[in-house]
């Protein structure tokens, strides 16, 4: 009887647990699937405005004309060829001081306190506002070292940007590569920065591309640092010494201006770089993707 008594007990406490876990897992699929309707809204809200209000501006003069005066037909050519050169030199600056700092992490320093420490302040500048770093670099290179405002000066606050993503990023997809790689290749007399170069980049090589590409979406429209640096420049202009226009900084400009010919092309810009980062992103999925199909 005790027995009996026992096993319905036991079997409506299960029952009950059962009853509540279903209410809760329901309510937390509902409120999952609210806030991804409610972020996808305004997504889409945002990109439809993009395009509605700067497709009609995207013609040929757009890619082929200066920034134009007030009230005038013009394009965005100058502003596209400086963020163009700008990212660019963030890039080649960035990309080898961070795969070699990340190597270091990865295979040198490894768990050991200092690289506990360099990861964590790598990590506070890959989250650090990017108008920090752009003052930085205002401060160090515009201001004391009188380059002035210059292309090479916004290059390099863009780079400072670029140094912790693919730091981080080597750093992670070095250490995804299987250890027995490094023991069979180190088994065979082979030394390790040869084991680094020739297997482990190989192994890391798609991780570490999409960690560039995704470096170059972000500053690709970046305003706040190149603001402090670059300045802007309204007419073509090819020194990387002197001020130099950018799109971003265009935008911002044109943007806050009551004229609607400089209100167009800066919806117009935004179409450009949002087209740009979208294409940037598809093509680091498909290197990823692919990656994954030939492991598998």
């Amino acid at each position: 009887m005790n027995t009996a008594t026992t096993r319905a007990n036991a079997s409506r406490v299960a029952e009950r647990l059962h009853r509540r876990r279903t209410i809760i897992n329901r309510v937390a699929i509902v409120l999952s699937c609210a806030a991804a309707v409610f972020g996808l809204f305004f997504l889409t809200w945002i990109l439809w405005t993009t395009i509605s209000k700067g497709i009609g501006a995207v013609n040929i003069a757009l890619f082929t004309q200066n920034t134009p005066p007030p009230q005038e037909a013009g394009g965005l050519a100058n502003a596209f060829y400086g963020s163009m050169m700008m990212c660019g030199i963030a890039i080649l600056i960035g990309t080898p001081l961070g795969i070699a700092a990340g190597t270091w992490l990865a295979e040198y320093a490894g768990v050991r306190r200092i690289g506990l420490v360099i990861r964590f302040v790598n990590d506070i500048l890959l989250s650090a506002p990017s108008i920090v770093l752009g003052l930085f670099v205002y401060t160090l290179v515009v201001a004391q070292m009188g380059g002035g405002f210059s292309a090479i000066a916004g290059a390099l606050s863009l780079a400072f940007i670029v140094l912790p993503v693919i730091v981080r990023t080597t750093d992670e997809m070095l250490r995804l590569v299987p250890s027995q790689m490094r023991e069979a290749a180190l088994s065979l007399g082979v030394p390790q920065w040869k084991v680094i170069v020739q297997v482990l980049y190989r192994g890391a090589a798609p991780g570490i591309v999409t960690g560039i590409i995704l470096a170059l979406a972000r500053i690709s429209g970046e305003t706040a640092p190149l603001l402090f640096t670059s300045f802007g420049n309204q007419y073509w202009s090819t020194d990387l010494t002197q001020p130099m226009a950018s799109v971003p900084v265009v935008m911002n400009q044109f943007t806050a201006s009551p004229y609607e010919n400089w209100q167009s092309l800066a919806w117009a810009g935004a179409l450009v770089l949002t087209f740009f980062v979208l294409v940037l992103s598809l093509i680091a999925r498909a290197i990823l993707s692919r990656n994954k199909s030939r492991h598998e």
